[in-house]
């Protein structure tokens, strides 16, 4: 009884060795990128909120020739993405490459520099309402201008305040 377990065993063994062996084989190499990887890279962030992260990778993957609406007599579309926080209106051409959007998002989560800087600049006011405005224009490379508009409160007084995303006022 021994010996059929232990050539059970040695079997097991054998076969556990060897059938990896047999099944692996190289797999080609695969590189996966974003058709509209400059504009994840100009509008992305470490601190950008939830939500925009959401809605701005929709529309860099958002694939135009897809779409119901395409017809190959269009040079441009306009196309609108939108979540309770927040909307997005992105400008394809007819290849589906992403040429300029304008955002809106209300009441996020601000990034921590937008935030110390308010902090810094007004300490006993608090923010009652923000919203998060990006541009992004496809220029050789890209580039997006990201600010904040902030109402701040203290007591009955109110005040509007423009913030960059280095926390710089205008």
């Amino acid at each position: 009884m021994k010996r059929i377990h232990f050539m059970v065993l040695a079997v097991a063994a054998a076969l556990g060795y060897a059938l990896p062996a047999v099944c692996q084989q190289p797999l080609p190499e695969v590189i996966v990128t974003a058709a509209n990887y400059k504009y994840l890279k100009n509008v992305g962030g470490k601190e950008v909120a939830i939500p925009a992260q959401r809605l701005e990778r929709a529309a860099a993957a958002y694939d135009i020739k897809s779409s119901e609406f395409y017809e190959e007599d269009y040079e441009t579309y306009f196309i609108s993405f939108s979540l309770p926080e927040g909307e997005i209106l992105a400008a394809y051409d007819k290849n589906g490459k992403l040429l300029r959007t304008a955002e809106k998002y209300k009441d996020l989560v601000l990034p921590a520099t937008v935030s110390k800087a308010i902090v810094t600049r007004f300490p006993n006011w608090g923010i009652s309402k923000d919203v998060y405005l990006v541009k992004y224009f496809d220029n050789n490379g890209g580039s997006a201008v990201k600010k904040y508009k902030v109402v701040l409160q203290n007591g009955t007084k109110r005040l509007r305040v423009q913030v960059d995303e280095q926390g710089q006022f205008s």
